[in-house]
């Protein structure tokens, strides 16, 4: 599995149930993701707002629903979540500081149209592609 792959997995609390492939976080993907891994990766991407994030990924009444009923998240909500914990890890790879991370990923930049990281990579692949790009150019410039 590739390393960011992984330390997504890790974010989420995907485990595989025998041995990690390069599809593990896929196939948990496409299974659709336990409430528990939004919650769990929730207390890190916004320690201070976690609900606020959650309702970001999966609208209130809906994860409402979820909790009571013991669902699992769509494919789509899966996707959103695992995204947005693809673009955190890569953070983490580059600043190697999730504090760092998280004011960079709330920050408005100028490259984004002067939207927030989170919020275009929560939009759509494309988007959370730009973000893991505009980290890439911190990573090998030393500086976004």
């Amino acid at each position: 599995m590739s390393y960011q792959a992984a330390t997504a997995a890790e974010l989420l609390g995907v485990k595989p149930k025998k041995t990690e492939t390069t599809l593990t976080l896929a196939y948990s993907v496409e299974k659709g993701l336990p409430v528990s891994a939004l919650d769990k990766f929730a207390g890190r991407v916004s320690p201070n707002d976690v609900r606020r994030f959650t309702y970001r990924v999966v609208p209130k009444p809906t994860l409402e629903r979820r909790r009571k009923q013991k669902q699992l998240l769509t494919i789509e909500e899966s996707d959103r979540l695992a995204r947005v914990a693809k673009v955190f890890a890569f953070g983490i790879d580059v600043f190697r500081d999730e504090a760092k991370v998280r004011a960079f990923l709330e920050r408005p930049h100028p490259m984004l149209d002067d939207k927030a990281p989170l919020e275009v990579a929560l939009a759509t692949g494309p988007g959370a592609d730009a973000v893991i790009n505009l980290m890439g150019r911190a990573a090998y410039s030393g500086g976004v």
